[in-house]
């Protein structure tokens, strides 16, 4: 898909105290810009910069806070000492499958050899199921002899499933982070775990859903630690061992299901990124062979939600995402590779079926903004018989990127229609579809099923109220979606000379990762430069600039990439050549060849000094 073209956005630069900067950088020793950009994301006093710089396993917060917790525990605890069959019931993208990896290895592992716990698990087919909970499934599994349901990453609205398990005789424990249904309340359960209900004093609101499947699991291994003959010691043991290794699947999770990677979503992303050095897990080790994932240190957050992530959740969007519960759990490496191959080549497929789709938006798009590059303020809906539900979420992102609007994208499938949506900051997408739902003084519902949170959603409805949708949402967007929200400005973290940008400069900035929602990259800005060289471009859509700033002894290679910006318009805008004078924001990076080690600048955006 061809960029949007994107003029100049105004630029905001974080105002800091300069006294505090300076008082901080001091007691760091760090430069002054690191100082800046800790005041500037509201990290000053020495405790939170100390965990934000460097968070430990004891930054992790109690399990025990959950609202639910010790009656979950309980429950599950009877399970496995009565040898009553479990079913773990999860959902097919990366956080539903970790989830239910983590929660059935951390049952077995509190139960005994003389009762082995009777764990199984159900990861929905995306076409043939779709997301939630199906009373059908719990039918079957109530006559397998299971009691006890355990959902992971899904289960706050379903009501239906709820009132299913309780009359078949089965008790029905809910993990979930996605947001309930407030007019409604929560399904009956013997427990709900999920931070976002009502009056659950669990101090962090924002975990992903195996998150919350792994604070049950943490739990569930402290229960079992305390009965131990030596309690203190097996909980040392389970802080220094198996925790942290369960970790790795959480931090994939947390970084894949975008949710913001501050508080106790940063502890958990940091330390499962630091524990994925070299896995011993054979799935795990394969994935990251196949991805290209170097195994002798941490992957980066971008490499694992741009290189893991997908591979992991192609499966549930174009096969069978049980194959990913199976890859995570199994010791047999043969098998491991295996399915790792499987995931790779499932995830060019997913490629394959994105790109088709993408020209078919592209000319949907040119049509809606009249093919002068604008589009209305208002949400934008677009659908095609044709699209794969399992990549309608990645349209959904992509029209987002495009259009800088939120956008709803959906298919067809006999008379029914099936979407995905996604966001921009400051626009809650799932208020948006409550609100259109079922609007005041009609009784004309919308959706047969909904749900998700601020920044993605899912949903079917009839296809014959696709008009419906796009009225409702029109009237809604446009008294919601503001300029600010539209032409959002750059935000700036520091202002910056070339050679204040060393590799120490970069080791700090390093230990501000991982990078995120919540903890976005950097923006630095440096004015007055001066390009050495003509613009070099890059297969005619990507530039190189070569800047220097007169005085100082560094210079930098800047790379634009036309992600959002048609930066070779922008050029021709600007008429730059050799000799021009620019202002320049950017993020510091890496260069990625080992044959030409340093520092370049990525631009994210550039105007006439």
């Amino acid at each position: 898909m061809s960029s949007a073209h994107a003029g100049p956005q105004q630029w905001i630069i974080q105002p800091t105290d300069p006294t505090a900067a300076a008082r901080l950088a001091g007691e760091l020793q760090c430069p002054r810009a690191i100082a800046e950009l800790l005041l500037s994301r509201g990290i000053s006093d020495p405790t939170a910069v100390q965990t934000f710089l460097t968070p430990t396993i004891d930054d992790l917060i109690d399990p025990m806070l959950m609202l639910g917790m010790d009656v979950a525990v309980t429950r599950i605890q009877r399970a496995v000492r009565s040898s009553e069959p479990i079913l773990i019931y999860g959902d097919y993208d990366v956080d539903g499958t970790t989830a239910t990896v983590l929660l059935k290895t951390a049952i077995e592992r509190i139960a005994t050899k003389d009762t082995p716990a009777l764990v199984t698990y159900h990861v929905p087919h995306r076409l043939r199921e779709g997301y939630g909970m199906q009373t059908g499934v719990l039918g079957q599994a109530a006559a397998a002899g299971v009691r006890l349901v355990i959902s992971v990453d899904t289960g706050i609205r379903a009501f239906a499933a709820a009132d299913e398990a309780k009359a078949l005789g089965m008790d029905l424990i809910v993990t979930d982070h996605h947001l309930p249904d407030n007019a409604i309340g929560i399904p009956e359960a013997v427990a709900v775990l999920n931070p976002a209900q009502a009056n659950c004093p669990y101090p962090f609101k924002s975990l992903c859903g195996a998150a919350v499947a792994f604070k049950l699991a943490h739990a569930l291994l402290l229960a079992a630690a305390a009965t131990a003959e030596d309690p203190e010691a097996q909980r040392l043991r389970l802080k220094r061992g198996l925790i942290p290794s369960f970790l790795k699947l959480v931090a994939i999770a947390t970084i894949a299901d975008s949710v913001p990677l501050h508080g106790e979503n940063r502890v958990i992303a940091a330390l499962g990124l630091r524990e994925l050095r070299n896995p011993v897990q054979p799935g795990l080790r394969a994935l990251m062979q196949v991805a290209q994932i170097p195994i002798n240190r941490a992957p980066t957050a971008t490499e694992v939600g741009f290189r893991l992530a997908p591979r992991i959740n192609a499966a549930g969007r174009m096969d069978i995402a049980s194959d990913v519960v199976e890859l995570f759990l199994t010791k047999d490496t043969t098998r491991a590779t295996e399915l790792a191959e499987k995931l790779n080549r499932l995830n060019d497929e997913r490629r394959a079926t994105e790109a088709s789709a993408l020209d078919t938006i592209e000319t949907q798009l040119e049509t809606l903004s009249g093919k002068i590059g604008t589009f209305m303020a208002e949400c934008i809906i677009l659908d095609d018989p044709a699209w794969h539900r399992g990549v309608l979420g990645i349209l959904a992102s992509r029209v987002v990127d495009r259009t800088g609007r939120p956008a709803l994208v959906l298919t067809h499938e006999e008379g029914h229609a099936h979407g995905s949506g996604r966001s921009i900051e400051g626009f809650h997408l799932l208020d948006a579809l409550t609100a259109v739902h079922r609007e005041l003084n009609s009784s004309d519902a919308l959706f047969t099923r909904f749900g998700g949170h601020a920044h993605a959603v899912g949903f079917s409805m009839p296809s014959d109220r696709m008009d419906l949708l796009r009225e409702r949402m029109q009237l809604y967007g446009s008294t919601r979606l503001t300029g600010t929200m539209l032409t959002p400005p750059l935000h700036c973290d520091a202002e910056v000379l070339l050679s204040d940008l060393t590799q120490s400069f970069f080791d700090w900035l390093a230990r501000c990762e991982p990078f995120g929602i919540g903890n976005r990259e950097p923006v630095f800005v440096t004015r007055g430069l001066t390009l050495t060289a003509p613009v070099r471009f890059i297969k005619e859509k990507h530039i190189c600039l070569q800047l220097e700033k007169a005085g100082e002894t560094l210079r930098f290679s800047a790379l634009g990439w036309s992600r959002g910006t048609d930066w070779p318009a922008r050029c021709a805008e600007m008429s730059l050549d050799k000799g021009s004078l620019v202002d320049a924001a950017y993020r510091l990076k890496a260069k990625t060849n080992p044959q030409y080690p340093g520092l370049e600048l990525e631009l994210v955006d550039i105007r006439i000094a």
